[in-house]
Parts: C-alpha cells; structure tokens; sequence
C-alpha cells in the first residue's frame, strides 16, 4: 500500500438497539387507562414503548394502529394492535361479555402477541421487557415462552394485592364464607383490621369463575415469572401494606396514582359548559363506572334520592343503562336544571371542577384514586371486585368518605350526599374536606419530580435498560 492509498475500511460496531418496553392489556377500559399512562411516563424517561391490546368497539383508544405519539419526550410511544390468528375482529359483538373476552383472549392471545413480539425483532426493535396487566395472564405466559422478562402492573391497591397473595398461599387465617360479614380480618401484615364482608370479592367467588382463575395465575406468576411488579398506588397512601408485601415479592415499584397529572381535556365540552355555570362545590357527580350495572329498582332509587337533595347533579348513565332510568329522568336533566345525564365524561376533568362538592362512586381504583388526588369527598357505592375494600379504605383509613347503605333507599342516598356536602350524620364535613384535599396534595407530590412515584418508575427504566446494557455487552 503507498501512502496515496487510503486505509482499508474499518468494521464498526453497531449501536445497540434500544431498551423496548411492551405494555399488554386485556381490552377493558379500566385496565387499558393507567397502563397507558405508565407508557407515556417510560417513554418520558427515553424508552422505546409499544402498547397493545385486542381493539373493539366498546372501548376508547384514542390513537390508531400503527401510530407513534410523538409528544412523549425522550423516547417514543407506538401502537400496535393485537390481531391475527384466531382473534375476533374488532367489531365482533361477543367483546360486550367481558367474562367471554377473559375466555377467548386466553385461548387465543398468546400465540398472537407471540407473533407481535417476533415482528418487533424482525423489525430492528426487540422487545426488552413485557409489562402486562394483572387479570391478563396470557401476556405473562407468551413472554415467558418467547425468552422476554416479564413484569406486572398491578391496577388495583396494594392492600387488596396482600389480601390476595395472603390467601391464596395460605400465609394467614381468613374468616370462612359462612362467618358474616362482620368477622374480622386481622394479623395482615401491614393492613388494617377489616370486615369478613370488606374483603375483594374474588376470595370466595366459585373457583371456576374465570376472573379468579385469571387472578390465580397472575398470584403464581408474582413467585415464579414476574421480574418486577409495579402497583398503581404512591407510598404516601400505602407505606406499611408495600413495605410488608415486599418481603415476599422480587420487587415492588409504586408508580401511581396512573392518570395524567395535566388537565388536558382542553377547550371546553359540554360536562364543562354545564359545571361552570354552577356554583362552587355544589354539585354531586355520579358515576359507576365501565362495568356496573345497576337494576332499575336502585336506578329509580339512586335518581329520587339526587331529586330530593335539592342539589344540582351530574349523573354518568352508559347507553347500556339508559332504558333503565326512570321515565322522565333524563329529559329533566337537561338544560339549566336541577341535573345532568350524560353517557359519558373526562371523569378526572370533571373531579378537578371547582363546582364539585362530593363524588358518588362504584370505588373501582381508578376512580379511587382519582377521587383522592382530586381532594373530592367521597359516597361510597361499592358493587363487585375490589370496590369494598376500597371503600372501606376511603371511609375508615383516609377519612374522605361516607358509607352508603347497601340496597340503598332514596333517603339513605339523600343522607350520605349530605353528610359528604354539608356534615349532617353527626360527620365532620369539613374535616373530611380538609383529608380530602390533604390527600390531593399528597397525590401531587408523589408523581412530582423527585416524589416517591417518580423516583420508583425512574428505579423500573434503571432496572429495565440495564438489561438491554447487559444484552449488548454480550454480544461484544
């Protein structure tokens, strides 16, 4: 070679690919929510993340297959929907029965998220890490098989985790079916004393019940498959329920409360419109979220009992509820009236209005938790699932809630509004607003920079890409 000649090229090493994230949820919109959330706050810190689930028409996706949210910061937030193999199409009407979904998606989720994770190697961007879930664990089990670490996201309390991890292992005695509601519930490591008829509902429910099998494998998991588990809940709520799980569990991350810290609705809807010409803290929101369905018996009790607080109200009624009003209810809750129905709302949106005065709630944790970082009083109306613990919780640990009876009556309703407006029930009203908005600023400081929630997600992006550092030092 003389010196004219230029050195022979040099083989340089590629960049490694980047830490990828897939977040995998059953399509229900109480699970897709704070999972989508967690996304946005992994992709925020610089990550690669994709979000999937099965899509159908009775759930809000906001964003299209295929598309990339760019406005994450650092990193990226992609959707890919999951499809192919024996899925049902989108539009196919069995996706209402949310036990069937559970079913089919069991039977045939794996092998299509199976596929998803191949594509996403093929395309330069293997998958580092599955977050799936709980109650979908099918998304655990085709990770498992296709060599990728799993964690779960725990949409529920961490208490009702530990009740569940309890029981299910038979690490402590729980009162028999039989017993009443009454009995008490003790000697849980970092939980309080609660009622027999307090406990998750998926303790006793019949053991051929698909939700429980769903939640039995998903409590299996947390010994075996699971890396990391992530709950949707801040230390400040529940320090002494995390700290005592974590001695049984890999890792324990609280990352919530799982809604965006913005109000970011923007401009103004029609929930919007009607609140703001009201007065503050004088409105009662009635919601029940995504799966309860009341009978029209307590649907004709629950609208007497807003009519005769002589209070303005905003009532969540889905289309599936709607022929269960009672004949005139919605027509008088039009306009300037007493009240509002609508099949649908920005529910944090409207908890956050200045001209809300108390919450009327199924206490599904989402909601609770919204409830709490929105310093809204709370009626507690609890139907199934986690709800009751839940409203025990809000009633006798933070103190932000009233107790409604269960069947209520249109007087029991009209009571517990007032207790949570005004303080009659022999409660302290302002005390209880005082909590609430404790609480709120509480839930503030957790997802804030530096909060306990934030420093716990930045511990989960740590633990994540450093396998996708270890990955390509191997590969040197």
């Amino acid at each position: 070679m003389t010196s004219q000649e230029a050195p022979p090229p040099t083989m340089s090493s590629s960049p490694p690919p980047p830490t990828h994230v897939l977040l995998v949820s059953a399509p229900l919109q109480g699970h897709v929510s704070p999972l989508l959330v967690l996304g946005r706050r992994l992709a925020s810190a610089g990550l690669l993340v994709t979000f999937t689930t099965a899509p159908h028409a009775g759930l809000k996706l906001k964003h299209r297959h295929g598309e990339v949210d760019g406005g994450v910061g650092r990193g990226a937030l992609r959707f890919e929907h999951l499809r192919g193999e024996e899925l049902w199409a989108p539009e196919d009407r069995r996706y209402r029965v949310a036990d069937d979904v559970a079913r089919h998606l069991d039977d045939a989720a794996p092998a299509a998220l199976a596929g998803l994770i191949r594509r996403q190697a093929d395309a330069g961007r293997p998958v580092s890490c599955v977050v799936a879930n709980a109650f979908a664990p099918w998304a655990l089990r085709a990770a498992g098989a296709t060599g990728v670490p799993g964690a779960m996201l725990w949409t529920q309390s961490c208490a009702v985790l530990s009740l569940y991890y309890h029981y299910f292992h038979s690490l402590a005695a729980f009162p028999s079916k039989e017993a009443g509601p009454d009995a008490p519930v003790d000697l849980i490591p970092g939980l309080p004393t609660l009622a027999a008829g307090d406990l998750p509902a998926l303790i006793h429910a019949p053991e051929e019940f698909v939700w429980r099998q769903a939640l039995l494998s998903d409590i299996a998991s947390l010994r075996g498959t699971v890396s990391w588990v992530l709950v949707n809940t801040f230390d400040e709520l529940e320090h002494a329920a995390i700290e005592a799980l974590g001695a049984h569990l890999p890792v324990v991350f609280p990352v919530g409360p799982l809604f965006e810290t913005e109000n970011d609705g923007g401009g103004v809807d029609e929930c919007t419109a009607w609140l703001d010409a009201r007065p503050p803290r004088s409105v009662v929101f009635v919601a029940f979220g995504s799966l309860v369905k009341l009978g029209r018996d307590e649907m004709a009790e629950v609208a007497a009992g807003l009519a005769t607080t002589g209070r303005p109200f905003l009532w969540v009624v889905r289309d599936d509820n709607r022929d269960l009003l009672p004949p005139g209810t919605a027509a008088s809750s039009g306009g300037n009236g007493g009240g509002k129905v609508v099949p649908w709302c920005e529910q944090r949106r409207v908890l956050l209005h200045r001209a809300v005065g108390c919450f009327v709630t199924h206490c599904g944790w989402n909601s609770t938790t919204e409830a709490l970082a929105a310093g809204v009083p709370v009626v507690t109306y609890p139907a199934l699932s986690d709800q009751r613990t839940n409203a025990a919780f809000l009633v006798d640990v933070c103190g932000v809630g009233v107790r409604l009876p269960t069947p209520p009556t249109r007087d029991d309703l009209r009571q517990c509004v007032e207790a949570a407006m005004r303080g009659t029930l022999d409660l302290d009203g302002e005390g209880m607003r005082a909590r609430a908005e404790g609480w709120k600023a509480k839930a503030s400081a957790a997802v804030a920079e530096d909060g306990s929630s934030y420093r716990a997600t930045w511990d989960f992006v740590d633990a994540v890409s450093s396998l996708s550092i270890g990955a390509g030092n191997s590969g040197n």
